[in-house]
């Protein structure tokens, strides 16, 4: 019989509600972005954040449960994302999460919003085996993770400042790029010369698989100051920025595959949908006899699919929620337990 999971993902920005089959895959989701309501600011506003999610989250809830045809008793867990992230939208979910487990009398799952983004490949028809590497990239983190099974996990580097995806995010602000500012500067940098503008590989010089981006914001500011800002020497910027990041995370992922030996990489987080990295990655598995893997574009940001994925992998291990609702703003992946 059928196990059906519903996925609940309010870490951020987006809401996300998806509901899993173990027969069948995803029935249904739907996903709401906040986009416009930070563009304003720049950036997210972590009150407007949980307002929002407070406003959506039951009514798509709702909304993939007809789609799915399903009613409320045939859910036999609730999945949602308990950390990390934003204390007040990671309580959204949670309470919400719990709420309705308790209402529809299945079980509650807790998950663990990186785990998710690491397990959404397997989502795919063509799916990695254990163990591979993961380069977990996005707004909030960028991790190398050696991955031995579900649960088991060893961080083989992280950014000792600021994620891959906010260092995109950050320097298209400099660059006034508008908001949400990483893909702007990345389709900005699809009209980027290469070889007028040289960035540093910030922490390839060293050995270790820790990776640094923040000096690139300072890198960026400092060009800009110095070059004529028209729109050709903007998208050459945007491009030498790009190429920096791209080949960091590149020289690191080759490092973490020649130490640990594994002939599998996954790509996963908002990052991941960033085509020159995809196009750089493919070519460097390539070259060692390895594969990559990725999600599919709408499985690449924050979604409810992979929590309901996840939700359903934790269900099966056997793992329940009490009554106690909790968030864990923090909460480092290598803590989780198979």
């Amino acid at each position: 019989m059928a196990t059906r999971v519903l996925g609940i993902e309010t870490s951020c920005d987006e809401t996300g509600i998806a509901i899993y089959d173990s027969e069948h895959g995803i029935l249904s989701h739907a996903l709401y972005s906040q986009t416009e309501t930070h563009a304003e600011y720049g950036g997210v506003v972590p009150e407007l954040a949980s307002r929002d999610h407070i406003r959506k989250t039951a009514l798509l809830t709702e909304q993939v449960i007809q789609q799915a045809g399903l009613k409320g008793q045939d859910i036999d867990a609730v999945a949602f994302t308990q950390g990390p992230g934003l204390i007040g939208a990671l309580l959204v979910g949670s309470t919400f999460g719990r709420s309705l487990a308790y209402a529809w009398g299945a079980e509650a799952v807790a998950v663990h919003h990186m785990e998710g983004h690491l397990l959404a490949p397997m989502l795919e028809e063509e799916k990695p085996d254990f163990p591979f590497v993961a380069l977990l990239v996005s707004g909030g983190h960028t991790l190398l993770v050696d991955v031995k099974g579900i649960g088991n996990y060893t961080i083989l580097g992280e950014s000792i400042d600021d994620a891959a995806g906010e260092a995109f995010d950050k320097t298209a602000k400099i660059m006034e790029l508008g908001y949400p500012g990483g893909p702007m500067l990345a389709k900005l940098a699809e009209k980027g010369r290469p070889g007028r503008y040289k960035f540093p590989r910030p922490m390839t010089d060293r050995p270790g698989l820790d990776m640094s981006f923040s000096g690139l914001k300072t890198f960026t500011a400092n060009t800009l100051r110095d070059s004529d800002q028209s729109e050709q020497t903007l998208a050459d910027i945007a491009f030498a920025f790009q190429e920096a990041v791209v080949d960091t995370l590149m020289i690191k992922c080759r490092r973490a595959i020649q130490q640990t030996g594994h002939k599998q990489l996954v790509v996963a987080g908002g990052v991941s949908a960033n085509v020159s990295l995809r196009d750089g990655l493919a070519t460097l598995m390539q070259k060692v006899g390895g594969k990559v893997f990725y999600p599919r574009p709408e499985y690449c940001t924050d979604n409810g699919a992979m929590i309901a994925y996840a939700g359903y992998c934790r269900f099966k291990m056997g793992e329940r929620e009490t009554l106690q609702i909790k968030a864990r703003p923090r909460w480092p992946i290598d803590e989780l337990t198979c």
